[in-house]
């Protein structure tokens, strides 16, 4: 693994620290339920990079993983549907936005295995638009069954959580709480694997790659990707695009579930602050609300290559990553990855800002 790749790179960026064998190998010891279409593709966008002049960019088609229009929260659900299974559940409680792409795939998953589902979700933008309040990922929660609660953007989300469950409790029955985004160590265990599945595929590219772009919100799937790629001792950059939070929030967040999910699997975080990349230049406004670079980087990736990107998570992360590129913060002759984390369907509820 000591070939040096065209820009004097090593080609092949394994250490010795871990093989990925015994990285994956960990996850054997957690509960799974089988849900994900995977692998999902790892291909190459060359109308894109053309349109920025290089880097030669890449995307990991996370929006195709099968379950409802497919999207990231689909692998953490693997392991968090088996872990309500694990404790008697019969009913999953989830929070998020109206247009939750989590919501979604959580009622998704509570179809497909046989719970109830129940959703507390909040109007953050306090819109009375009926197509923010409609359609999108609200329009499918209805359509797989889910109960929902619709609550203002000051809404003890915590407390009415708490009497959610209780109120499930009182009726005899076994609630199961998923976080927000399924972001807990559990759920980060699905890009743990992710990661697994990642390397694999640029081991049979054999090739190299600098850098990994996404979108970051409850910071899961960012976690399981950092997990895996560092025990698998793989140089890999992994940039944090913020939909919401500030930068140095963001950050600390990330940090502080690293850990937990390092300790779960039986591992130390090395070097945690170098690990942990985070920008929140690209949030705009707030979380949900998209910005002019949103738009834009949504309409020149489906205008170059016909791939549909979202205007709460994965908009903000393109346009994180283009404008690196425009920054020369990424070189022409690199190669980079895109995680595409799903999210199309919200975009039914954003009409008015493509007109």
């Amino acid at each position: 693994m000591s070939e040096t790749s065209r820009s004097g790179r090593t080609k092949g960026m394994m250490t010795e620290t871990l093989s990925v064998t015994d990285q994956f190998y960990s996850l054997a010891h957690f509960a799974k339920c089988d849900i994900v279409h995977a692998p999902t593709r790892l291909e190459h966008l060359p109308r894109l990079s053309a349109a920025l002049g290089g880097p030669e960019i890449w995307i990991k088609r996370d929006d195709c993983t099968g379950l409802a229009f497919g999207g990231n929260k689909t692998r953490k659900l693997e392991f968090l549907i088996a872990d309500a299974q694990s404790k008697g559940a019969d009913v999953l409680i989830t929070a998020g936005g109206v247009q939750s792409n989590h919501a979604r795939q959580t009622a998704a998953a509570a179809a497909r295995f046989g719970f109830d589902c129940h959703l507390l979700l909040e109007n953050g933008l306090g819109s009375s638009e009926p197509e923010y309040l409609g359609n999108g990922n609200a329009l499918l929660d209805r359509i797989v069954g889910a109960t929902s609660e619709v609550l203002p953007a000051d809404a003890d989300m915590e407390a009415l959580i708490d009497a959610a469950m209780r109120r499930f409790s009182d009726e005899g029955r076994t609630a199961y709480f998923i976080p927000v985004g399924g972001s807990n160590a559990i759920g980060a265990l699905g890009y743990v694997s992710c990661a697994h599945e990642l390397i694999n595929q640029i081991s049979q590219l054999d090739t190299d790659f600098d850098h990994l772009v996404m979108s970051t919100g409850s910071a899961g799937t960012q976690v399981g990707l950092l997990a895996g790629i560092s025990l698998a001792g793989l140089n890999l950059p992994v940039h944090g695009m913020s939909v919401s939070k500030p930068r140095e929030m963001m950050k600390t967040i990330v940090e502080s579930l690293l850990e937990q999910t390092l300790d779960l699997l039986g591992h130390t975080a090395h070097d945690r602050e170098k690990l942990v990349l985070t920008n929140s230049d690209y949030v705009g406004e707030g979380y949900a609300i998209p910005a002019a670079s949103t738009i834009e980087a949504i309409e020149l990736t489906a205008r170059t290559e016909g791939i549909l990107l979202d205007p709460v998570y994965t908009g903000k992360g393109m346009a994180g990553l283009v404008d690196y590129v425009r920054q020369g913060r990424f070189a022409s002759d690199e190669r980079v990855i895109f995680l595409h984390t799903g999210g199309a369907p919200g975009l039914f509820a954003y009409r008015q800002q493509f007109q």
